[in-house]
């Protein structure tokens, strides 16, 4: 016996397939989902074993064909006679496709065992490639400690070292990045890239989401408005930046906060902190950004501890912002403050270099090419020492 989901949304063969299918001895209908999100509520039950449904049913993409696969149902796809709609199908990974048309086969599809997968040898994890970048996610606790200001000086000094750079701005509670390098863009470059993605074609359409800055930068443009974080859905992110590491160091614009929401089935709908949880588990390398001041290392102390909760062996750097002589100490004191982080954890400084950071807000332009200034040396200092250790990417 076969229990089967239905994700009923109107279309005209839908009537003929319930006959079909609730006709069957061999298959029960157990409901009838209304959309994606029902259907995954209701799978998560561990209860049916095949969901049918319709090829261009809105939401259908990978991560739900593959969040279906993690509870057990496999997916039959009912399509038109439409070329569109059966590539994509095929592109998210439904093998099991059934004309509209010829619904009354249905039963039998679904009763079919699935073919057995050829045994694969799986290779360990490697190294990234010669030819692929690594990801920097720059993050930080809440306050404005100035993530935004440090990312942009980032990309723009491995811009100016020659290697090609991409910018992610994956900030969920209101990305600057266009804003600050005075970039006027009416498509949202992560919005795009989350439709390429849940469509398959993110790789060979992968330039049309980035904005050429220079002949080595380029920039993924964030949300347009703070609240459409929910059209991200999870797993876009990881595949963008696997996409533009390949050839290219990426540099990660991220939010503060990496709180989970309980109530919700992880790894299933959007999580508006699931983008920066993302990014940090795709990096390579995060540099933490805190400011100088005592409510700045103090938030810096719990972030770090945040991170190590977050991830069992974290790469990461910290980076002590708007350094200035008027709080009073020294860079040896803040050191002395953080050493309890452990040895393994590289302590860099910027200075408060306010002057220069206005040239380049006002011009709309990176620090570079507002003028070398002592923070531009400083961002220099931070990408030329050594990483301590390198982290294997999950």
């Amino acid at each position: 016996m076969i229990v089967t989901l239905l994700v009923s949304t109107g279309a005209p063969w839908e009537a003929a397939a319930l006959g079909a299918l609730a006709g069957h001895p061999g298959v029960v209908v157990l409901k009838r989902c209304v959309d994606v999100d029902d259907l995954l509520a209701t799978a998560s039950a561990g209860q049916a074993q095949v969901a049918v449904l319709g090829a261009e049913l809105a939401g259908l993409d990978a991560a739900v064909v593959d969040q279906l696969g993690h509870y057990g149902v496999r997916i039959v796809a009912v399509a038109t006679d439409d070329e569109v709609a059966r590539a994509h199908a095929h592109r998210v990974g439904i093998t099991a496709i059934v004309r509209s048309d010829q619904v009354g086969d249905l039963p039998g599809v679904v009763l079919r065992e699935p073919a057995a997968p050829a045994p694969t040898v799986v290779p360990p994890s490697p190294e990234p490639q010669p030819d692929s970048g690594r990801v920097i996610a720059v993050w930080g606790p809440a306050g404005a400690p100035g993530r935004t200001t440090t990312a942009t000086a980032v990309v723009a000094e491995l811009a100016r070292r020659g290697l090609p750079t991409v910018l992610v701005d994956a900030d969920p509670y209101g990305g600057a990045v266009a804003q600050q390098l005075g970039i006027l863009d009416e498509v949202s470059g992560l919005l795009a890239a989350a439709r390429l993605v849940t469509g398959g074609s993110l790789d060979e359409r992968f330039p049309s989401v980035q904005r050429q800055i220079s002949s080595h930068l380029a920039v993924v443009t964030g949300l347009p408005r703070p609240d459409r974080w929910a059209e991200v859905r999870p797993g876009v992110l990881r595949a963008l930046l696997e996409r533009a590491r390949q050839g290219a160091h990426v540099v990660v614009d991220t939010g503060f906060s990496v709180e989970r929401d309980p109530a919700l089935d992880q790894g299933v709908r959007p999580e508006r902190n699931g983008l920066t949880v993302e990014a940090l588990e795709s990096a390579d390398e995060i540099l933490v950004v805190g400011s100088a001041d005592p409510v700045g290392l103090a938030r810096l102390a719990r972030a770090v501890s945040d991170v190590h909760e977050l991830l069992p062996t974290p790469t990461i750097r910290l980076v002590v912002n708007r350094m200035r002589p008027s709080l009073g100490w020294r860079e040896a004191d803040v050191r002395t403050m953080l050493v309890g982080f452990g040895s393994s954890v590289g302590i860099h400084f910027l200075p408060d270099d306010q002057p220069a950071v206005d040239r380049a807000l006002v011009a709309g332009r990176s620090l570079l090419e507002s003028g070398e200034s002592p923070l531009t040396r400083a961002v220099a200092d931070l990408l030329g020492a050594p990483v301590a250790g390198r982290r294997v990417r999950r």
